[in-house]
């Protein structure tokens, strides 16, 4: 007899139906993939990408900073004067003249009363008036832009413009002066008091580059911690000093290099107020660099001060690099 499974099998279909499932086949086993590798760039492909990039800025460095800078040493070697087609090498009989000329203790002490003025005062002027630009008061924007408009003025023209303030006869401190019964001083004429206006002057011009950083730190100081701060009984004051302070580190030691560097190179505004006189009561080591070679004609003189002077921006610079970075916590 014919036995019957209860299990129909349809032939004739892509698979048949069965009683028990067959395992499923495996794909014959290939080779294994390989990994993909990165195709390293050739390194002339790098070089060309970096001189594509960084070439033009360092065309320019080499051409107009540091070709300069070796001239100028070079220069600073030499007794020579402008237009002159002879040169007499000296060594460094240029700098020994610097160190024992009578007058050099004057301009170094016109200098640094110069720098340490209008750097301290900038910096502590700037700071109180970015604490008064970041209220939010009614006319706060157009006092911001009344703060920082004289620093993008001209400085020979902010120089003009306030000799006729400064005035002794018809200025407008004068005017003010006799208000309160005092005469004004003698501006032009005294060394003192001409080397106290062109201080005045130029932290007019550039205070409100101080007072716009400073704006910009306060802005990003956070505001929670200034109101934990208040919640917790401290004062304003304290908050400022404890909070505020430490946190405006970074742009404080900014601005300590910046407004230092400007301020030894200081040149525009003396040239147009008092031209380093009275009696060299405002001629700085920039501006004795400037009368030496164009109104003396000794360039190579000038280019040993101007050597100098270098020297004493690269230490100063490298000393708040080194010390007071230490001090500062980002």
């Amino acid at each position: 007899m014919e036995q019957v499974t209860d299990t129909p099998v349809v032939s004739g279909g892509p698979r048949e139906r069965t009683g028990h499932r067959s395992p499923p086949s495996t794909p014959a086993a290939g080779p294994a993939p390989r990994p993909v590798q990165r195709r390293r760039r050739t390194p002339w492909k790098a070089w060309l990408l970096f001189l594509l990039f960084a070439g033009p800025n360092v065309a320019l460095l080499v051409i107009f900073t540091y070709k300069p800078l070796l001239q100028s040493l070079y220069y600073s070697t030499l007794q020579w004067n402008i237009g002159s087609a002879v040169a007499m090498p000296v060594g460094f009989q240029n700098y020994a003249d610097w160190f024992t000329d009578p007058t050099t203790p004057r301009i170094i002490a016109v200098t640094l009363v110069f720098t340490l003025a209008t750097v301290g005062g900038g910096m502590v002027i700037g700071l109180l008036l970015a604490l008064v630009l970041n209220r939010r008061l009614r006319g706060t924007g157009a006092a911001r832009t009344v703060v920082v408009a004289p620093y993008v003025l001209s400085g020979v023209a902010v120089g003009l413009l306030w000799l006729f303030v400064f005035d002794p006869n018809f200025g407008v401190t004068a005017a003010l002066l006799r208000l309160v019964g005092l005469a004004s001083p003698d501006w032009y004429n005294d060394p003192q008091w001409a080397l106290a206006m062109v201080i005045v002057v130029y932290l007019w011009k550039n205070v409100g580059y101080v007072a716009l950083i400073y704006l910009a730190a306060l802005q990003s100081v956070p505001r929670d911690l200034v109101e934990a701060a208040s919640i917790d009984g401290a004062t304003s004051l304290r908050s400022f000093r404890s909070i505020v302070l430490p946190l405006l580190g970074p742009t404080t030691f900014f601005l300590a290099i910046t407004t230092l560097l400007t301020s030894l190179q200081s040149f525009d505004i003396i040239q147009a107020m008092t031209k380093g006189g009275p009696l060299g009561g405002t001629t700085t080591m920039m501006y004795q660099i400037y009368q030496e070679g164009f109104q003396s004609g000794r360039a190579g003189y000038s280019s040993a001060v101007a050597t100098i002077l270098f020297a004493v921006l690269l230490l100063v610079t490298f000393a708040q690099l080194k010390y007071v970075d230490r001090k500062v916590h980002y």
